[in-house]
C-alpha cells in the first residue's frame, strides 16, 4: 500500500520506518527543511518510563492554583479567549482524579515500556549514534510532601514491572556524586536503571537517513493544507492531501492510507473534518551548556520533581529542559523561564559547565488532558492518528510507530493500549 505520513518528528520518523518495514511504499510529508525541526528538536533527552506519572494527578490542582501568576512557574496557564483552552483546562481536572490517574499511569507506562524495547531494537540493528546512555534515571526531592505524594505512583509503577526503586538521601548521592554540593536540600528520591537517555533529534535524523536508503520519500518545506475527502459515515474517506510545493504551487498527493503525526498541529489541521482533539500546545523549554568539567556534572539522567526539569548528559553537552506554558502556538523565548533554568542548573552543578554559554529553545509539547496519545483508526476509513505525546514523545515514540504500522498492516499491536477507534485488547 501507499502510505503517506505527515510530519517528521520522532513520532513521524518512526511511523515511515516502521512503516517501510512492513511492506508499504511511503511518503513522508514535511514543512520544515529537515526532519525533527520542532518538538523532537531541543527537547529534555530522557527515554522514560519511569516519568509516565501524568501531569494530571490529585496533587495538580492545588499546584497550578499556586503558581498562578508565577513568570517562571513549571507550569505557567495564561487564560486565552479560546474555547479549547477552556475544554482542555476542564477535562485536565477530571483526569486529575485519583481513579483516572491510576488508570492514565498503566496505559502511559505499558506504551513507554513497549517503546523503550522496540528503541533498543532499532538501536541494536542499525547503530544509530546519538549520544545514548544506558545508566538510569533517578527522581530527586527537595520538597517532603513532594516526596511523599510521590510514592503512590511509584509503587504503582513497581508492581506493574518498572523497577522504580524509592531511596534515600545517601542512595541519591552514591548514584550521582555530582549532587554532593546540595546534599542538605535533597529529602530522597526514586530511580529505575532500565530508563535511558540520548539526543532524539540525533536519532531521529539517523532513522530518516536509514528510512530513506530503505526507499521512504520524505518531501521537504513542503506544506499540508488539507486533506480531501469523499463519501459519508460509514463509506467516508480520504482521497488526497493538498500541498503547497518549495516552489509555491499546489499539488494533490494521492495514497491509500495517511497518517497525521503533526503534533499539536494535528489539532487545527484535522477540525475541518470534523475530527476533534483534545490537544493542546504546551510551550517546553530547554537549554543546553557546554561541560566544562566532565567530573562536576550529571552521569545519571535526573530529574528535579520540585522545579519540574529534567537533565541529561548529551556527550559534552549537559541538557536541561522542562516547564510548560499553555499560551496557544507561540514559540517565543520568555527570558524569565530562561534564565531560570540556567539558575537552578547552576545552583545544583555549580562547576560543571560553561554557564555563560546556553543554548535556549522552546517547542510546542502536543499535550492531552490525560497524557494518553492518539494512536489508531479515525471515522475515516483510511486516516490514522499518531499524535498527543505531551512530554513522552521521545519516550513512545519508537513504540507509537510500530503500532501505527501494524495498525494500517491489519494487525493488532502486542501492547496492550488502548488504541484510537480499535477495541479494547482482553
Amino acid at each position: 500500500m501507499k502510505v503517506i505520513v505527515l510530519g517528521s518528528g520522532i513520532v513521524g520518523t518512526a511511523s515511515a520506518w516502521f512503516l517501510k518495514k512492513a511492506g508499504h511504499d511511503v511518503t513522508v510529508v514535511e514543512r520544515q527543511s529537515g526532519v525533527a525541526q520542532e518538538a523532537t528538536f531541543a527537547n529534555g533527552g530522557q527515554i522514560s518510563v519511569s516519568h509516565s506519572e501524568p501531569w494530571s494527578n490529585p496533587s495538580a490542582p492545588l499546584k497550578v492554583l499556586k503558581w498562578l501568576g508565577r513568570e517562571d512557574a513549571p507550569l505557567l496557564y495564561r487564560f486565552r479567549p479560546e474555547w479549547l483552552q477552556w475544554e482542555w483546562g476542564v477535562r485536565f481536572l477530571v483526569e486529575c482524579l485519583e481513579t483516572r490517574t491510576a488508570y492514565n499511569i498503566r496505559q502511559c507506562m505499558r506504551l513507554a515500556e513497549y517503546s523503550l524495547k522496540t528503541l533498543q531494537e532499532v538501536r541494536g540493528e542499525t547503530n544509530i549514534e546519538y549520544d545514548s546512555l544506558t545508566r538510569g534515571i533517578m527522581h530527586f526531592f527537595t520538597d517532603p510532601q513532594d516526596f511523599e505524594d510521590s510514592m503512590a505512583g511509584a509503587k504503582l509503577m513497581t508492581s506493574l514491572g518498572c523497577p522504580r526503586n524509592i531511596i534515600s538521601t545517601d542512595e541519591v548521592i552514591q548514584l550521582e556524586p555530582s549532587l554532593a554540593s546540595v546534599r542538605d536540600k535533597i529529602v530522597g528520591g526514586d530511580f529505575t536503571p532500565t530508563d535511558e537517555s540520548g539526543d532524539s533529534r540525533a536519532f531521529t535524523v539517523g532513522l530518516a537517513k536509514k528510512a530513506q536508503e530503505a526507499g521512504v520519500e520524505f518531501l521537504f518545506n513542503t506544506t499540508a493544507t488539507r486533506l480531501l475527502t469523499e463519501g459519508a459515515g460509514s463509506t467516508a474517506r480520504i482521497n488526497g492531501l493538498e500541498v503547497i510545493n518549495p516552489d509555491g504551487s499546489y499539488q494533490v498527493l494521492k495514497a491509500d492510507n495517511y497518517v497525521v503525526a503533526m503534533g499539536s498541529y494535528a489539532t487545527p489541521f484535522l477540525k475541518p473534518l470534523g475530527i476533534k482533539l483534545m490537544i493542546y500546545p504546551a510551550k517546553g523549554y530547554s537549554a543546553t551548556y557546554p561541560v566544562k568539567n566532565p567530573d562536576a556534572a550529571p552521569t545519571v539522567s535526573l530529574i528535579d520533581v520540585g522545579a519540574k526539569l529534567v537533565f541529561a548528559r548529551l556527550g559534552d553537552r549537559l541538557r536541561v529542559g522542562g516547564t510548560a506554558e499553555l499560551n496557544g502556538y507561540s514559540r517565543t523565548l520568555n527570558e524569565v523561564r530562561c534564565e531560570m533554568l540556567t539558575r537552578r542548573a547552576r545552583e545544583l552543578f555549580p562547576d560543571a559547565c560553561d554557564w555563560d554559554q546556553p543554548n535556549y529553545w522552546t517547542g510546542l509539547r502536543p499535550m492531552t488532558p490525560s497524557n494518553r496519545p492518539y494512536v489508531g483508526k479515525t471515522r475515516y476509513a483510511n486516516l490514522f492518528l499518531n499524535a498527543g505525546h505531551g512530554t513522552l514523545g521521545w519516550t513512545m515514540g519508537c513504540g507509537s510507530g510500530r503500532a501505527i504500522a501494524e495498525i494500517i498492516s491489519g494487525r493488532t499491536p502486542e501492547v496492550d493500549f488502548a488504541f484510537a477507534g480499535m477495541p479494547k485488547q482482553k
